[in-house]
C-alpha cells in the first residue's frame, strides 16, 4: 500500500513538473447561465450534438446549468475559480453583453475571458399564451396604450436586459414610457414561460427559436410578430414581422460560447478549430435550422472582435435609454 501510494505520489509530481494535463476534448462540459428550458440551454444542446456529430468529442458534452445574475454567476465562477479549464465552454448570448455594457458582471469587464465562438443568430419575438386574447401584435400595442397598468411583460431578465429591451421598444411602439409598463422579471426563458402558460404574465418578450422549441415539446404559445427586417425561413416563415405590423423593431441576437482567461492559446485553438469544422459541415447546417438559428459563424478572434465590438454598441444604447451603470 505505501509503495502504491508513493508510486501515486510520483506520477502526480511529474504530472505537475512536465504540465501534463487532461486533452480539451475529454470529460468536455457546458455551462448554461440559468435554470433548464432557454436559450442557453439550447445553445450548449445544439454544441452537445453537433460536436458528437463531428466527432470531435468521442463522448458526450455534460451540460451544467448555473442560474443566478442572468449570467453573472457564471461569468465570476469562471473567471475566479476555473480559469484554466480547458474543456469547459460557456455559452453566452448577446443579453450577456449588453449584462456586461451596464456592469451586472461585477468587477469584471469584457476582456476578463476569451470569446470562443458564434454559432448562430436568432431574433427576439413577442410570445403570447395560446389562449390570449392578443391575435396580433397590433393587438398588444392597442391594448398596452389604452391602459399600460392591465398588460404584464415577462421576460428572462432584469430592467436593462436584452429581453427587457425588446419589451420597453414595443412598449415605446405604444406610446408608452417604457418606465410606466409593467415587467416581470425571471431567471431565465424557461421559467418566464411557465408563467406566461400560468397566466401570471401576458406577454413574453423571448427569442424565436426558444418559442419554436417549446411549440414543438407542445407549448400551448403562440408568436406574434418576430423581430427581423425580414420573415425568418424554415418553421417560422409563416410568423410576419414586428415590420409587417407597422412596427419597426429588429433585435438580433447572437448565440456562442466562451472560455476562462487562462485557457492557453493551443487549446483554445483547438477549440477554434473545431468549432469551425463543426460548422462547415451540412449536419451543422440542419441541426442549427431545426433550433430556428440562422447562420452566423465566427470563431477564434472574429468571434472575440464581435464581442467586444458588441459591448461598445451596447454602451450607446443604455446612455439613449436613460439605464443606470452599475459600479
Amino acid at each position: 500500500m505505501k509503495f502504491k501510494t508513493t508510486a501515486l505520489s510520483l506520477a502526480l509530481a511529474f504530472a505537475a513538473t512536465t504540465g501534463f494535463s487532461a486533452g480539451p476534448f475529454e470529460k468536455t462540459e457546458c455551462i448554461a447561465p440559468a435554470k433548464p428550458g432557454g436559450g442557453f440551454d439550447l445553445t450548449c444542446k445544439l454544441a452537445q450534438s453537433a460536436l458528437m456529430d463531428s466527432k470531435v468529442i468521442a463522448d458526450p458534452m455534460r451540460v451544467t446549468y448555473m442560474p443566478g445574475g442572468i449570467g453573472a454567476v457564471a461569468y465570476n465562477s469562471v473567471i475566479a475559480q476555473r480559469p484554466g479549464e480547458n474543456n469547459t465552454i460557456v455559452a453566452y448570448s448577446s443579453g450577456s453583453l449588453l449584462n456586461l455594457a451596464q456592469g451586472k458582471f461585477g468587477r469584471y469587464s469584457e476582456n476578463d475571458v476569451r470569446w470562443l465562438a458564434v454559432i448562430g443568430a436568432d431574433f427576439g419575438a413577442v410570445i403570447v399564451s395560446d389562449s390570449s386574447p392578443f391575435k396580433s401584435l397590433k393587438d398588444v400595442l392597442a391594448a398596452v396604450k389604452a391602459d399600460p397598468t392591465k398588460v404584464v411583460f415577462g421576460a428572462g431578465g432584469t430592467v436593462g436586459s436584452q429581453d427587457w429591451m425588446k419589451a420597453a421598444l414595443t412598449a415605446k411602439a405604444a406610446g408608452v414610457d417604457p418606465k410606466a409598463m409593467r415587467f416581470v422579471a425571471f431567471e431565465g426563458g424557461g421559467e418566464a414561460m411557465t408563467a406566461l402558460q400560468g397566466g401570471h404574465v401576458h406577454v413574453y418578450s423571448g427569442d424565436a427559436s426558444e418559442a419554436m422549441q417549446q411549440q414543438k415539446a407542445g407549448t400551448k404559445i403562440r408568436v406574434l410578430a418576430v423581430m427581423a427586417d425580414k420573415r425568418l425561413p424554415g418553421d417560422l416563415a409563416s410568423i410576419p414581422t414586428a415590420k409587417e405590423q407597422g412596427v419597426d423593431i429588429v433585435w438580433p441576437i447572437v448565440r456562442g460560447f466562451y472560455m476562462g482567461p487562462k485557457v492557453s492559446d493551443a487549446d483554445f485553438n483547438a477549440w477554434s478549430t473545431a468549432f469551425k469544422k463543426m460548422m462547415d459541415t451540412p449536419a451543422y447546417d440542419k441541426l442549427r435550422a431545426e433550433r430556428g438559428l440562422f447562420p452566423f459563424d465566427l470563431v477564434g478572434a472574429e468571434a472575440d472582435a464581435h464581442a467586444k465590438k458588441q459591448v461598445t454598441g451596447y454602451h450607446k444604447l443604455i446612455q439613449e435609454f436613460g439605464l443606470a451603470v452599475a459600479k
